[in-house]
């Protein structure tokens, strides 16, 4: 299974912010859109990933106020990325590593999407989920050997 499994099933819809737009704004979208991560784009280049974390330790550092502060000061400037042929494992064991809740998917110098550490565990509880049921169903349906009669 790939990134692009997950967002083929999740869709399309992006939220990104720019780097001087004020943090307050971008945490009112956060808030709105119940997300948490926006990506950061600068004239159409991913410059940043802004998530709930960066905007909660921005706050705590600025005595418990967002103020006047900017994206770019509280985004992280060297996200993770992944691209969309990334294999599942992978991305899982990056995450991680990294202790990255949320990753934008690139192919190239394009946004594809951002994924979750959500969407990558629901991908693979999903997958079992359906490996059982086609296990089971094979264990059912197992052939009976030859040698056996069926009246034994």
């Amino acid at each position: 299974m790939k990134v692009d499994d997950i967002l083929r099933v999740k869709g399309n819809t992006l939220y990104t912010v720019q780097p001087d737009e004020p943090l307050a704004k971008a945490a009112q979208i956060m808030a709105e859109k119940d997300i948490g991560s926006l990506v950061v784009m600068s004239q159409g280049e991913l410059v940043g990933m802004l998530t709930f974390r960066e905007v909660i330790v921005c706050i705590v550092k600025n005595g418990g106020e967002i103020g006047g502060t900017l994206v770019r000061v509280a985004m992280n400037d060297r996200p993770l990325t992944c691209s969309s042929e990334t294999a599942i494992d992978e991305v899982r064991r990056m995450m991680l590593e990294r202790h990255a809740r949320y990753m934008p998917v690139m192919n190239q110098k394009m946004l594809m999407g951002v994924i979750s550490f959500y969407d990558v565990a629901k991908a693979v509880v999903d997958s079992q989920n359906f490996e059982n049921k086609m296990l089971k169903a094979y264990i059912r349906d197992w052939p009976a050997a030859e040698d056996e009669s069926p009246h034994q």
